[in-house]
């Protein structure tokens, strides 16, 4: 191997190395989830949240029956195929407490509801919202809810404090 030939390979790796390092202290973090609790009212704490694209959202079952979080289009009525998640209820305390995870890619509107406590009705204008199921008893609202995939920083730091938090202590389970 000739003299010339080693300064060049090492400055080829030497920059290699620094455009890898810049690129990794470039790279942003991944944003932390963003909870949403169900509890025994038979409703998601947190019914409307923000998220970036691909920001996870998780769904916390802290309550002892079992919920759905299925996701709908209010224009047509169609549910989802991809949004379409079950967690179990927690048993009491120390036993696990179920998740549902769930990322979206693209900005938008995401509307879903718990389809064992409530269900689809077309409204008059075309709609199509959730309503709560009449064989429910003791809870006037629908369980439902609205994640909004957005990069607005303004709308993203209005999320309520909770939706930091994987267990909340004062709900069954935490």
């Amino acid at each position: 191997m000739s003299r010339s030939k080693i300064p060049t390979r090492f400055a080829v790796a030497a920059s290699a190395a620094m455009l890898a390092c810049a690129c990794a202290q470039a790279a942003p973090a991944s944003p932390p989830p963003v909870y949403v609790h169900m509890n025994g009212a038979n409703e998601f704490l947190e019914n409307v949240v923000t998220v970036r694209p691909g920001q996870a959202v998780v769904f916390v079952d802290e309550d002892t029956g079992p919920h759905t979080i299925v996701g709908y289009n209010p224009l047509t009525g169609k549910t989802s195929k991809r949004f379409d998640g079950a967690v179990a209820g927690t048993p009491g305390p120390g036993h696990p407490v179920h998740t549902y995870t769930i990322r979206f890619r693209h900005p938008g509107l995401k509307f879903y509801y718990c389809s064992i406590h409530a269900e689809l009705e077309h409204e008059p204008g075309g709609v199509t919202a959730p309503k709560k199921r009449p064989t429910v008893h003791g809870f006037g609202d629908p369980m439902d809810g609205l994640i909004i995939v957005t990069t607005d920083k303004k709308l993203l730091r209005d999320n309520p404090a909770t939706s930091h938090e994987r267990i909340l202590p004062k709900y069954f389970g935490g």
